[in-house]
């Protein structure tokens, strides 16, 4: 059977991630190491799963409602007035998702009609662009450059709007850039955006991990909760990648359109991880505030490292990867992961992955032992520079 003449043409469409390609290869290879994957190496705080083995033995093994555990979405309620200043109705305005690439995917489907354009700053997330082209949008790629520490600038997102845009992705602080967006500059992109017809997706993952300044949500400035869908999960800042537990938080009118969708497709977010998360998020602060500080030092490492081999690296304030540039050696960023990859057993993932604007640049996460990233940069330097043991 010619199984091309039925699968869909949309599904045939998007790419195959660029992340798991090489973490696929680099499983089987022995000694091998990995600063592909952006998981922390960190185990779950005990606490939180102490909280969801009771609930295993409590025998809470049932549906929850659509939206979520009540007692969950209350916390986070409380959790965004005294991380982001902007309060939410638990009840109406917050849902439980798996995972916040589940989150992601409801709001473009909720707001995004056939044809309506969806901007998105890159290099950036590798999902954004397939959903938008799932929901029957058009992506439309704005490059963030390396003199701006890959910020989305206003006269960028100027250049970009049209009478068709109907959704912005906000993906601060950055994967893979690491790069972050200040108070200040987000209320010039606010500018912008209220006076227009367009709305903001603002993936917020990885907003617990800044360095030297606190996150700022561009839904707490003025005239944009209105327009602002934020994406947020659990993955990252506690550690807590397997129990794919995430959250959106959006006015009711959205809100409501998203969880018929949830409803439909997903029913509910696994009981057990939620009972884990209402722990994490009333008594993780000192979890996220220990890990913050490790990825800080490794963060510093890692970049001082690159520098020290000879590779560009802007120093990166959020989230935990690096994004050095590679262009100096005469490789293409596909040429350079895959030669390191067979040469020196080190995976990295190279900026094309994120978007055709991250040619000339690699992606390495430093959420990995302190052990491996020095491991790491001894085999990059001896492939880049050839020095021998």
């Amino acid at each position: 059977m010619n199984y091309e003449l039925f699968l869909s043409e949309k599904a045939k469409s998007i790419k195959p991630s660029g992340i798991r390609k090489f973490f696929d290869i680099v499983s089987e290879m022995k000694d091998a190491i990995s600063l592909g994957v952006g998981e922390p190496d960190f185990v779950t705080p005990w606490h939180i799963r102490d909280e969801a083995i009771y609930s295993l033995e409590k025998g809470r093994t049932y549906y929850t409602s659509n939206a979520g555990l009540p007692e969950l979405r209350r916390e986070l309620s409380l959790y965004m007035e005294r991380k982001i200043s902007v309060s939410y109705d638990p009840m109406k305005e917050i849902l439980i998702t798996v995972g916040g690439s589940e989150a992601i995917d409801l709001c473009i489907r909720a707001l995004v009609n056939p044809g309506d354009e969806v901007l998105v700053p890159e290099p950036s997330f590798v999902c954004y662009k397939p959903c938008a082209v799932l929901a029957g949008g058009v992506p439309v790629p704005i490059v963030t450059k390396n003199e701006d520490r890959f910020k989305l600038t206003p006269s960028a997102l100027k250049a970009a709007i049209t009478p068709k845009t109907k959704l912005l992705v906000l993906p601060y602080p950055n994967n893979p850039t690491g790069g972050i967006m200040t108070r200040e500059e987000l209320e010039e992109i606010a500018k912008i955006l209220r006076e227009s017809n367009v709305f903001v997706l603002s993936d917020e993952i990885y907003g617990e991990l800044t360095y030297g300044r606190e996150h700022v949500s561009i839904a707490s400035l003025p005239g944009m909760r209105e327009r602002t869908i934020v994406v947020n999960g659990f993955s990252k800042s506690y550690a807590m990648t397997g129990w794919r537990l995430g959250w959106a938080a959006a006015p009711k009118e959205i809100m409501e359109q998203m969880l018929k969708i949830h409803q439909y497709a997903i029913m509910c977010s696994p009981t057990a991880s939620q009972y884990a998360a209402i722990e994490a998020v009333k008594n993780g602060d000192e979890d996220i505030a220990r890990m913050r500080e490790e990825y800080n030092f490794r963060r510093k490492v890692i970049v001082d490292g690159f520098r020290k081999i000879g590779l560009s690296c802007f120093e990166p304030e959020g989230a935990f990867y690096v994004f050095p540039s590679v262009e100096s050696l005469g490789l293409s960023s596909d040429e350079f992961a895959e030669k390191l990859l067979r040469k020196e057993q080190i995976a990295v993932v190279p900026g094309t992955a994120f978007g055709d604007s991250g040619e000339g640049f690699i992606r390495c996460s430093y959420a990995y032992s302190i052990a491996n990233i020095n491991e790491a940069l001894e085999r990059i330097d001896r492939f880049v520079n050839g020095k021998e043991e």
